[in-house]
Order: structure tokens, then C-alpha cells, then sequence
């Protein structure tokens, strides 16, 4: 059974069409990514799941129920994290949590949770005066209540330090291995490289690649980069190189020959050099990053703040995290 399932999923407001025939699978027990430009339709394509919104046409199950048939169910069986999470600035750590359990109908120990995002020493204070990150670590904390089968992470790394977005990828492989669905969309596209089993690439409404990141490099037929450092005391030929079957460019740095190519060509770069007579000392190779990958599929410039990691909300619930919105906001969502 499929985690989350979306079938031919259309929604237009108005005159404009947020998300075009989407359909997908996520699969039990993995991390997906879940990537695109601002305005894609990403935020949109979660409120559908969440039942936050409805589709035009085509139908959205989550955790083997119709998400808008059974929205309660899915809701309880989904921890959110919200891009754009606001605290309640009188309430303490703790308060949310409680708040996220009574929400939710379940029991946890409330210090335990905020131990575990690493904010336990500021239980008792009201968040009003937590710093960014520790709102962002209150939120993921709400999100884990009560174990869901389902953990939605919207730009979860937001307003954490380096430390903290580790710690945070350490929860979510976690939640992975004990059993829990994870659908992550995030700009920082380093996060999902590190983290996801799979990813989505969303443009303009449209799914335009779902695979591994191998998958998708394969499929993209992106060159590696290929590092090789020499002996100095001999010239590379490099239009001898740059002549090669995939090889695309060679160019040197002091000691190194850096050469853009396919992962067929490495081993005929390497011959090529030795047969001038350059001593190969050692080399390595860089593949193409999912930075990389993305903008070759969201096309030139398309994705640039993405790839940069800008934190430009899109469309965010007001819902807290780990709180089932009601049905009578999903409207209020009137943008892709």
C-alpha cells in the first residue's frame, strides 16, 4: 500500500491552474523529496493530501484512505510541519506539545519530545520568546507526537544552524527506520541530497521527474567531474582530451587536470594523459549535485532561488504543526 497516492490531481483557482494530471506514489517507510521552483505547486499538492484543499479533478489517498473522505483519519495518522510555523507566544514548550497530544488523542511525555529536538532546558518558557530555531525544533517536536505513520515536512530545515539541521536529518532517518513515511520539501536542496530515498521535480503544476537521484542523473546523462593530479614536470595535451567521446571540457589548475565528462569516458581520460607521458598521481570524481540536477530539469534559471536556498514562503497553512486545520480554512488557500 501506498503511503501517499495521487491520480491524475488537478487544481485551478480561477482562471489559473496550480497543479496540472499530477499523479505519484510514495511508498511505505520512504523519505521522499519533494522539490521545485517557487510557485510549482508544491504547497498546494500538500494541502491537497492534508485535505486543506480540494482537487479540480483526480483523487489524493494518504495512509490507504481517500484524503477527503476520511480527512480526520489521515490527519491523526500525519505529523505536519508547517512552512511558516508561528508559536503561540504565551504558551511554553511543553503547552504546545500537550496541545499536539490532545489534538492528535494521544499520550507522550511532553519532555521527552522536546529532549529529543533539543529544546528540553527551555520546557517551561513561553515560546514567545524562542529564537527561530527553537520554534522551528518546538515544530518538528509537534510534528512527532504520537508516532505517525506520516511525517509532511515542509521546509523543515528553516532557521536552523548546522548542527541542528544534522540533528534533524538524524530524526527523520530514524522516523524512516522505525516505519514512518516521510514527504520533505524543502529549498535546500543539500538536505534532500543527504536524506531522500527518492525525489520528486515539480514545474509549472507538472511532475517532470520522479526517480533516485542516480535515476535521475542517469536519466539526465549529466558528466561527472573528474579530477586528476600530475607530476609537474610534464604539459597535458589537453585538446587530445577535450577531442575524447564524452568529454565535454579539460582544463588544468597547477597540478590538476579537470575534465567534464561521462562516466564511460574516465577511464579513456586517464589512458589518454599517461600515453602523452604524464605521470597520473591519483584522481577523483565528482558527480553531478541535485543543485545540478534540478536545474536541468526545472530548465535555466527557473530554479536559481531554490538552488540558492532561499526561504521565500509559498502558500503555508496557518496551522500549527501537528494540528489538523479545519475543513471550513481549506479554501482560504487561493494561490499555487
Amino acid at each position: 500500500m501506498a503511503a501517499i497516492e495521487l491520480d491524475g490531481v488537478t487544481k485551478r483557482f480561477d482562471d489559473v491552474t496550480a497543479v496540472h494530471d499530477l499523479s505519484f506514489r510514495v511508498e511505505e517507510g520512504e523519505v521522499f523529496g519533494f522539490l521545485g521552483p517557487n510557485g510549482a505547486g508544491k504547497s498546494t499538492t500538500i494541502n491537497m493530501i492534508l485535505d486543506f484543499v480540494r482537487p479540480t479533478a483526480g483523487s489524493v489517498r494518504a495512509l490507504g484512505h481517500d484524503a477527503q473522505e476520511a480527512s480526520v483519519a489521515v490527519r491523526r495518522g500525519t505529523g505536519v510541519l508547517p512552512e511558516g510555523f508561528d508559536v503561540y507566544d504565551r504558551l511554553t514548550g511543553r503547552e504546545h506539545v500537550e496541545f499536539a497530544m490532545r489534538s492528535k488523542e494521544v499520550d507522550a511525555d511532553p519532555d521527552a519530545v522536546l529532549a529529543r529536538v533539543g529544546i528540553a532546558d527551555a520546557a517551561d518558557r513561553a515560546a514567545g520568546g524562542y529564537s527561530k530555531g527553537m520554534a522551528q525544533r518546538l515544530a518538528l517536536g509537534m510534528a512527532l507526537v504520537g508516532e505517525p505513520d506520516l511525517l509532511i515536512l515542509d521546509e523543515p530545515s528553516s532557521g536552523l544552524d548546522p548542527a541542528g539541521a544534522k540533528e534533524m536529518r538524524e530524526i527523520v532517518r530514524a522516523e524512516a527506520d522505525r516505519g514512518a513515511t516521510v514527504f520533505f520539501s524543502s529549498h535546500v536542496l543539500g538536505q534532500v541530497e543527504a536524506i531522500c530515498d527518492r525525489v520528486g521535480i515539480l514545474r509549472e503544476g507538472s511532475l517532470v521527474a520522479q526517480d533516485s537521484i542516480r535515476g535521475l542523473r542517469e536519466a539526465v546523462g549529466t558528466d561527472s567531474t573528474l579530477r586528476i593530479r600530475v607530476a609537474g614536470d610534464a604539459i597535458p595535451e589537453l585538446d587530445a582530451v577535450e577531442a575524447l567521446d564524452g568529454v565535454s571540457s579539460a582544463t588544468t589548475d597547477g597540478e590538476t587536470v579537470v575534465v567534464s565528462c561521462r562516466d564511460d569516458a574516465k577511464t579513456t581520460v586517464i589512458t589518454t594523459l599517461e600515453d602523452q607521458g604524464v605521470t597520473v598521481r591519483d584522481f577523483e570524481t565528482s558527480e553531478a549535485s541535485l543543485e545540478d540536477l534540478f536545474l536541468a530539469y526545472t530548465g535555466d534559471g527557473a530554479g536559481s532561488d531554490a538552488a540558492a536556498g532561499d526561504d521565500v514562503a509559498a502558500d503555508a497553512t496557518d496551522a500549527p504543526a501537528g494540528e489538523a486545520a479545519d475543513d471550513d480554512t481549506a479554501e482560504s488557500e487561493v494561490g499555487p
